[in-house]
């Protein structure tokens, strides 16, 4: 449809690989405090934490020792090339395990593996393409994308103890608003842990 009411503009015609461009650390104590800690934090807890919870609600039994191994030691290499760090993605483990057989999950983990791996490699195709259509186009396919995530995020959320916590965690990561050159992510898990302390006391006596 797009394409059809003339809405798809894409740039010069380009079929390339991408190439790393490798970075020299720079030890920095104000990075180390606005980002490297709040983000390792929000990695482990809200990612990797997500995707655990995901994976346990389809009835797996995810190795959180050795995720958590795995997901450093990758962020280290890929930290040279200045991407993104490893982790355990909520989502994309929603996604995979949102339908099917449960034996069939492990397929689909490795496909959705081999066709990331295939779409990195053709990242400045696919990326004059996305580029090339209206940005509305571009967020109704990742809301459309996202739904599952969110139903089953929610459910597993608000069913149980610290309801309260996680709403308010919810809606201040929404929010989006930083504090301290400090991203939401950070600050909502701060708020909501504060809020679960304060107001759902016995929500932490029934988990000990």
């Amino acid at each position: 449809m797009v394409w059809a009411l003339g809405r798809f503009t894409p740039g010069p015609e380009t079929l390339a690989l991408v190439h790393p461009n490798i970075y020299k650390p720079v030890f920095s104590w104000r990075a180390m405090i606005e980002l490297v800690v709040p983000l390792a934090i929000t990695v482990l807890v809200v990612q990797n934490g997500q995707g655990i919870t995901v994976l346990r609600s389809a009835a797996h039994t995810p190795p959180v020792d050795a995720i958590t191994v795995a997901c450093g030691a990758s962020a280290l290499v890929t930290a040279f090339v200045g991407a993104v760090p490893t982790c355990l993605t909520g989502p994309v483990n929603a996604i995979i395990s949102s339908s099917g057989e449960q034996r069939r999950h492990y397929t689909a983990g490795i496909l959705v593996g081999v066709l990331a791996l295939a779409f990195g490699l053709f990242a400045p195709v696919f990326t004059r393409l996305m580029l090339g259509t209206p940005k509305a186009f571009i967020a109704a396919l990742g809301g459309l994308a996202m739904l599952r995530v969110l139903q089953t995020a929610f459910t597993v959320s608000f069913r149980d103890r610290f309801a309260l916590g996680a709403l308010v965690t919810f809606l201040v990561t929404v929010a989006d608003i930083p504090i301290l050159n400090i991203g939401a992510p950070f600050w909502g898990l701060v708020f909501g842990y504060a809020a679960s302390r304060l107001l759902e006391r016995g929500d932490f006596a029934i988990r000990a």
